[in-house]
């Protein structure tokens, strides 16, 4: 029974539902969609415009999260959450393609415990991700949000200036969660933990370039979403091999192991974590503490 807490909407749609959509449109699927190794962030990010044309109207984004949760369901995945920036789907208001997302989720019965994170991105005017929260504040099956992709030379604006928004989550119960250290500086993580409140980081790869932030996510237990497929083909890891999850895992950090984009990333949940299994200095007891932790760390409305 495998959990999966990073799970991103736009990037696990099944490939025969995306040819159906692009069908539709008079498109064709290009060849090279998916990511590969070393494409770097900005190329994968990228890849993200052409699934998204397909999810704007309401009805794809219910489908697309009702398939991912029967998905899972056929992959063992028992606690999953899925994640995505509502204000990209533009064929109705950020609430009624929220809305949407639920129901999708809803309709799959034996996926209960699948939950939705609202993602605003980087470089996002500050006052969206307080429109998120005030959404996901009426609607319990939202159980978090999320600042997604990644910091950019033309941002304005600051990964901290998101504090408020990120203050008011946690004042209602709602779950925190930061894509932070992708590569970059493990500050990050600290602006996370400290402005941000964040409970979880995905991603987090850098954490061990800095031993007080290490301290840090120690200290308040914070939990590393892994995600090392992913991590490859941004090229922040050179191979899956050289992941730091054991490392982590020994320090007493407390992390899980997520597919991310099970389309886009060609892997699910079963094979992400056999693949996390064969890091060297992973073993049996250190993957189900993985496992655990992630069944643990899922964010539950207060």
């Amino acid at each position: 029974m495998f959990p999966d807490l990073h799970r991103h909407l736009d990037g696990s749609l099944r490939e025969p539902t995306l040819r159906e959509f692009a069908a539709r449109a008079g498109k064709t699927v290009p060849e090279d969609f998916a990511f590969h190794d070393a494409m770097g962030l900005e190329a994968a990010l990228s890849r993200f415009a052409f699934t998204l044309s397909f999810l704007q109207e309401p009805s794809a984004v219910k489908r697309v999260a009702s398939e991912m949760c029967e998905d899972a369901a056929l992959e063992q995945t028992t606690t999953l959450e899925i994640r995505f920036a509502p204000q990209l789907h533009r064929g109705a208001p950020i609430e009624a393609i929220v809305d949407a997302a639920l129901e999708g989720i809803a309709i799959s019965a034996e996926m209960g415990r699948a939950g939705l994170i609202l993602c605003g991105l980087y470089g996002e005017p500050l006052e969206l991700l307080d429109r998120l929260v005030d959404v996901a504040a009426t609607r319990p099956g939202v159980v978090g949000i999320d600042l997604a992709g990644g910091p950019a030379p033309a941002h304005s604006v600051r990964l901290e200036d998101y504090t408020h928004a990120f203050r008011r989550a946690a004042d209602l119960g709602i779950g925190r969660t930061v894509h932070a250290a992708e590569g970059r500086s493990p500050n990050e993580i600290r602006i996370a933990i400290e402005k941000l409140h964040a409970q979880r980081i995905g991603h987090g790869t850098t954490l061990l370039e800095d031993s007080t932030v290490v301290d840090l996510v120690l200290e308040r237990g914070v939990v590393i979403e892994a995600c090392p497929t992913s991590n490859v083909h941004t090229g922040v890891i050179r191979n899956v091999a050289s992941h730091p999850l054991p490392k982590w895992i020994d320090l007493g950090i407390r992390c899980c192991i997520n597919s991310d984009n099970t389309l886009l990333s060609r892997v699910n949940a079963p094979e992400e974590h056999a693949r996390a299994r064969a890091i060297p200095g992973m073993d049996d007891a250190r993957l189900a503490k993985a496992i655990a932790t992630g069944h643990e760390a899922r964010f539950v409305r207060s």
